[in-house]
């Protein structure tokens, strides 16, 4: 069986288990804590980055994108990255915003100040990068927010990557409660939307040790 190399507040990670669970993909997810840098680890994936998937016949898919779009090219149905040309490039620009810009302004940030560094003992949280990302937070999610009240999902009419990615990335902050969703009710309407689906469910019961989730983390009617 495909083996999914993860980390449980990795965005890229949060995707790929979205993803193969939309799909109906069966996985057995391997815990990675990626910056242990462990060799064995290394050799399937050199950035030492997660997510990674270890297919059946050897095949290493590095990478959210890289493993949705395997599977879009080889999937008969489902597909979440379809339509028009147009239509795929907007999905395309969505999904690199928030796995990129996103990750790199907000995200990231947040978990290596809060939990990399409590697991490595390298350095002390620094308030100033915690501020600057949760400042950088309210912009993206403006935007966000203003997607959701104008479309169905995020890049459309239909379920794509787009959506997952943002839902995964959401859910990391969500889960160290750093979503105030009073705030965003066309964005917490989607959400809640997304947060149904049964590809949800195992994100849901994570549980990252020293870490506890806000109790409406795993509410479906929060």
């Amino acid at each position: 069986m495909r083996v999914l190399h993860h980390y449980y507040l990795s965005s890229g990670s949060r995707f790929a288990r979205l993803y193969l669970g939309e799909q109906n993909l069966d996985f057995l997810p391997k815990l990675e804590e990626y910056w242990q840098k462990d060799p064995a680890f290394l050799q399937l994936n050199v950035a030492g980055s997660v997510p990674v998937l270890l297919e059946d016949d050897g095949t290493v898919l590095c990478g959210a994108y890289v493993i949705a779009e395997y599977f879009d090219d080889i999937l008969d149905e489902h597909a979440l990255l379809s339509g028009t040309p147009a239509e795929r490039a907007e999905v395309r620009r969505l999904f690199d915003w928030v796995a990129g810009r996103f990750e790199y302004e907000v995200v990231f940030p947040l978990i290596q100040e809060r939990i990399i560094r409590r697991f490595t003992g390298v350095g002390m949280p620094s308030s100033t990068v915690i501020r600057t990302a949760l400042s950088n937070l309210s912009v993206h999610l403006a935007y966000f927010n203003h997607l959701a009240e104008k479309r169905r999902w995020l890049a459309g009419q239909s379920l794509s990557i787009a959506d997952m990615m943002l839902a995964a990335s959401l859910s990391v902050l969500d889960y160290m409660d750093d979503m105030r969703w009073e705030e965003w009710d066309e964005l917490k309407t989607w959400y809640v939307r997304i947060k149904s689906r049964p590809c949800f469910r195992t994100l849901l019961a994570d549980q990252v040790v020293g870490v506890k989730p806000p109790p409406h983390y795993a509410d479906l009617d929060f």
